[in-house]
């Protein structure tokens, strides 16, 4: 994904004299911590698309569709209400619904279930963190740095201890800067690792750099490193990433969860060609604004009932899904209820 701002100003962990811990207003006994160390963030996690019916209500039974494919294809769990949802375009009774749909089946499933959760502001986030007590399936909460506001690094830290501390859920730090605008190095990323109730990050910083490599040299025990750039996932992994949380999943899943499982068993032999070959996937899933040609993908694979984005999105150009539809089919994707005739209709259509 290629950064489409001005690069963001970095923001470091503050001296020891400066008087801010990493365990600023944590209570380590407290409900988070527990839940953090409870399990691993590991595997292929897919933040799914909300579908649109025509009406342009969301189609909860597409939804409902989609969750139960990508897990019968390997992924581990599902993430609701993720930017890929469009979240910030659904109304709160439309939250509600997208979140039932996503519990049902993970409880159905055994699937782990994360909602997006979280804003720019700490007593929002707490807010938003607090509702998801209403569903016992979810089992962590992704929480993006906050946007906008750029605070610095102890601001940081003590906005996620105090998440943790009131969250009834582990959280998952949403390590984004070209949407938030505060770039966190390797040394913040390990003390927020070190917050009880942290349980990992989503690393999507736009790249790999000298902080990435050092943040996966150096973990906190327990603390879960999940790509969040598709293009970069297979040398996330070969640093040593546990998994990812990845839009483009939604096509081919069965190859991401390949290509984890390689990397997991030392094939590199295996990994590197199908991570190469899923890299050129993602970049033309991500030709445009996500979630715009991950929908029409889906859309021309019969898997939802649209393609519709909200505004200020707008739909694929039809190139873009031709283009994202061949490189679907140089991997093998084939998760489509379609079937391979009906992809190859839609891609002469486009053409």
């Amino acid at each position: 994904m290629a950064q489409d701002t001005a690069p963001a100003p970095t923001a470091s962990v503050p001296p020891a004299d400066a008087h801010v811990g990493v365990g600023v207003g944590v209570d380590a006994a407290g409900a988070g911590a527990a839940g953090a160390s409870a399990w691993p963030l590991s595997g292929i996690h897919v933040p799914l698309v909300t579908p649109f019916a025509a009406s342009g209500e969301p189609a909860v039974e597409a939804l409902e569709g989609l969750a139960h494919e990508v897990l019968d294809a390997g992924a581990a769990g599902v993430v609701a209400l993720g930017t890929t949802a469009e979240a910030a375009a659904l109304d709160p009774a439309e939250r509600e619904r997208v979140t039932d749909v996503c519990a049902r089946v993970c409880a159905e499933r055994g699937a782990v279930l994360t909602v997006g959760a979280g804003s720019s502001d700490t007593r929002s986030s707490e807010a938003a963190l607090g509702a998801l007590a209403r569903w016992p399936q979810v089992r962590a909460a992704l929480v993006t740095v906050p946007a906008f506001v750029r605070p610095s690094a102890a601001g940081v830290l003590a906005h996620f201890a105090r998440l943790a501390e009131v969250s009834p859920v582990p959280l998952v730090v949403y390590h984004i800067p070209y949407r938030t605008g505060l770039t966190l190095d390797a040394a913040t990323l390990r003390a927020l690792g070190e917050l009880p109730g942290v349980a990992g990050v989503k690393y999507a910083a736009g790249g790999i750099d000298q902080e990435t490599v050092a943040l996966l040299g150096a973990l906190p025990p327990g603390f879960a490193v999940l790509a969040g750039d598709d293009v970069h996932l297979s040398a996330m992994l070969a640093l040593g990433a546990t998994g990812g949380i990845l839009a483009s999943a939604h096509l081919a899943t069965a190859r991401f969860v390949e290509l984890a499982t390689a990397w997991r068993a030392g094939d590199v032999a295996r990994a590197r060609p199908l991570g190469h070959a899923l890299a050129r996937l993602s970049a033309a899933a991500f030709a445009e604004p996500n979630p715009v040609v991950v929908k029409a993908v889906l859309h021309a694979q019969g898997r939802i009932p649209t393609p519709d984005v909200r505004l200020p999105l707008l739909p694929a150009a039809g190139a873009s899904v031709e283009a994202a539809l061949r490189a679907l089919e140089a991997v093998g994707g084939t998760t489509a209820t379609a079937g391979a005739a009906e992809t190859s209709h839609h891609m002469s259509v486009l053409a």
